[in-house]
C-alpha cells in the first residue's frame, strides 16, 4: 500500500488529511455565503441600465463644464506661449497660434456635440 504525500512530499497521517478537508470544507463554505450575499443584493439588469444612465446624465452638465473650464487654461496658456514666440520673433508663430486655437476650438466643439448628441 503506497502512502499519501502532501504537497511537499510529506507523509500525511489520517488526521492531518481529514483536518485539511475541514479547512476546505470551511473555506468553500465561507465562499458560497459571501456570493450568496452578493446574489441578495443585486438588482436586475434594468434597474441598473436605468440608475446608470440617471447617473451618467446627471454628471454630464458638470463634466462639459469642466471641459469648458479647461478649454479656457489652456486657451490662456498658449495665448502666453504665442506671445513670447511673437516677441521673440520666431518664424513659426502661425502655426503655433493655430495649433493652440485649433485644439481649444476642438474640445469645446466635442463638448458641444457631444451634449446635443446625447440630448442632455
Amino acid at each position: 500500500m503506497r502512502k499519501k504525500t502532501g504537497l511537499n512530499g510529506l507523509v500525511r497521517s489520517p488526521r492531518e488529511r481529514l483536518m485539511a478537508k475541514g479547512w476546505l470544507a470551511v473555506a468553500t463554505m465561507c465562499v458560497y455565503s459571501v456570493l450568496n450575499t452578493v446574489v441578495v443584493f443585486a438588482q436586475s439588469g434594468e434597474a441598473g441600465i436605468n440608475e446608470a444612465t440617471n447617473q451618467v446624465s446627471s454628471y454630464f452638465e458638470a463634466g462639459c463644464n469642466l471641459v469648458y473650464a479647461i478649454c479656457a487654461v489652456v486657451g490662456l496658456i498658449g495665448a502666453v506661449k504665442v506671445f513670447n514666440k511673437w516677441n521673440a520673433g520666431e518664424p513659426d508663430t502661425n502655426k503655433v497660434a493655430a495649433a493652440w486655437f485649433g485644439s481649444c476650438v476642438f474640445a469645446v466643439i466635442v463638448a458641444t456635440v457631444l451634449k446635443s448628441f446625447f440630448g442632455v
